[in-house]
């Protein structure tokens, strides 16, 4: 399913899968562009097979995706990237503070849930980077908080945002910050917000919780809220 029909080349994948012993649904990105799809985030352990049948679904296979980009070093965003580096060779992208967790050189900062079998990065970004992609450029905007290297997604010719965890919608409020209990530094998660609130924003991915119809003034209320 695309984020918006006047959005043509990002689908979002939501999939179900068993995570901690409880049935969690998440919502893995795919954006396409000149080279195939770009895959963002892979999900836990077990979500690769609903990957797979998602991409068929859009006319891909799991193959043609040439580049990985995890916004986030969680389980719930990598858990499964071991296994799919099982069947294809992408590249695997992540801003520099996570790779380090990706690879293995640090262990995961939430604990026990999140340990993962080591992979590589082939490429450590920043912010301000940007993927040529079918729906205009894709632009890496450091979000951390929830992560100390966290970044989300931006694409300027839609309005669009690919949240990562900087915000959820899948609580009663339908777009919100960042949960407290899994953000180890929630000051600097609102900064992040309030970044976010700062672009031309009028609809939101989220990893949890999946498209929500809100912009900009939706996140600057949201970074008030932080702000307390």
């Amino acid at each position: 399913m695309s984020a918006d029909s006047e959005d043509p080349g990002v689908y979002l994948l939501p999939i179900t899968v068993d995570y901690g012993g409880r049935e969690l649904t998440i919502t893995p990105t795919a954006v396409e562009t000149d080279r195939g799809p770009v895959l963002i985030d892979v999900g836990p352990p077990g979500a690769v097979d609903g990957l797979r049948t998602h991409l068929r679904g859009l006319g891909f296979e799991l193959e043609d995706v040439w580049l990985v980009l995890l916004t986030h070093h969680d389980g719930d965003h990598v858990g499964g990237l071991g296994e799919l580096l099982e069947r294809v060779d992408p590249i695997v992208a992540t801003h520099r503070e996570e790779a380090p967790y990706v690879t293995g050189d640090r262990d995961p900062i939430k604990g026990d849930l999140d340990v993962y079998r080591p992979a590589p990065v082939d490429l450590e970004l920043g912010g301000g980077a940007r993927v040529p992609t079918v729906a205009g450029p894709m632009e890496i905007v450091e979000t951390p908080g929830h992560a100390p290297g966290h970044v989300s997604l931006h694409f300027s010719d839609h309005d669009l945002l690919l949240a990562g965890d900087a915000l959820v919608a899948d609580g009663e409020e339908p777009l919100s910050g960042p949960k407290p209990e899994f953000t180890p530094d929630m000051e600097r998660a609102a900064e992040s917000v309030g970044r976010l609130a700062d672009l031309e924003v009028e609809q939101v991915v989220c990893f949890h919780g999946g498209h929500v119809e809100a912009g900009s003034e939706r996140l600057a209320e949201i970074h008030e809220e932080l702000r307390g």
